[in-house]
């Protein structure tokens, strides 16, 4: 494309100072009439090129000449910088290049300001790989093939359409269309197995309204919890957008809306003797006849 041509072409200029326009011509693999008429369109865009002749002449950049002053204002060039590193972060195919391209242009540092590791502490190199997998697939629009443990441990095999990574209640899931349901579907990322990316690819399109719809409809339930001031740690990492009120104890009395499955059973047990439900009434009750059946196992 002739805008990634002109972009190449200042970022060129920018490096070599100095080049011939047959220097150009051999390095686009296009004509030299064509680097002219590109030139003319750099020209008319504001960027000062000039050209002189003799020995040592040929195409040159304005010294001192900075693309800020011509194309896009200061806060611009962050924002694009930034944007950028982010998606450099995420691994997206190709920006990489165009970030250093843009860096100099602008001439502004290339500081990695942000990272992104989506595995949990510990994990190895296949779960590491199996975010990859799934971001290439979304992006390649490739159908994915994988066990799947539900969460009474009964296995499935699925193949999906993937359209999203979500990160929702401190887990990660793939959001897709179900082939073996028929259906959009969420699956939790730590309970898929056996990942296999197909060369199949689909051609259907994400729709926000139907992912919405889906989440609004999901079950949910509001806990009150009294947690002892031995676990402030977690109720400060883990209870964002909760009613958090401080007891003149030290412990805590927490309001949560959650999603009621076996994981919110499990993150509840997970603070031991710390952590206490108050309501609802039949939770409670439900907590308690979890212990007592545990108890049993150790009597």
């Amino acid at each position: 494309m002739k805008i990634d041509r002109l972009l190449e072409m200042v970022y060129v200029l920018f490096e070599k100072k100095t080049v011939t326009a047959k220097e150009l011509s051999d390095y686009f693999e296009v004509s030299q009439r064509t680097i002219y008429r590109d030139l003319e369109s750099l020209s008319a865009a504001g960027i000062p090129i000039y050209t002189s002749k003799g020995k040592g002449g040929g195409i040159r950049l304005l010294d001192n000449y900075v693309m800020k002053k011509s194309m896009v204002s200061e806060t611009d060039q962050l924002e694009i910088i930034s944007s950028l590193q982010g998606m450099n972060a995420l691994n997206v195919p190709g920006v990489e290049p165009v970030l250093k391209k843009l860096a100099v242009l602008f001439q502004r540092d290339e500081s990695k300001w942000i990272d992104v590791d989506f595995s949990h502490w510990g994990s190895g190199k296949e779960e590491k790989e199996k975010f990859k997998d799934l971001k290439n697939a979304i992006i390649n629009r490739n159908r994915i093939q994988f066990e799947y443990y539900s969460a009474n441990g009964e296995k499935t095999d699925r193949v999906i359409e993937p359209l999203q990574l979500i990160f929702k209640g401190q887990a990660w899931y793939v959001y897709g269309f179900c082939t073996v349901r028929n259906a959009y579907r969420m699956f939790r990322v730590s309970r898929i197995k056996k990942l296999f990316v197909s060369k199949e690819c689909f051609e259907r399109g994400f729709e926000e309204d139907r992912l919405i719809f889906f989440r609004e409809t999901m079950e949910t339930i509001t806990i009150v919890l009294k947690i002892d001031s031995n676990m402030a740690f977690r109720i400060y990492d883990e209870f964002e957008h909760a009613e958090i009120v401080k007891n003149g104890d030290g412990s805590f009395t927490v309001t949560k809306t959650m999603p009621e499955n076996d994981w919110m059973y499990g993150y509840i047990l997970s603070f031991g003797a710390s952590a206490e439900v108050l309501e609802p009434v039949y939770l409670r009750n439900s907590i308690r006849e979890n212990l007592e059946n545990n108890l049993k196992k150790y009597i």
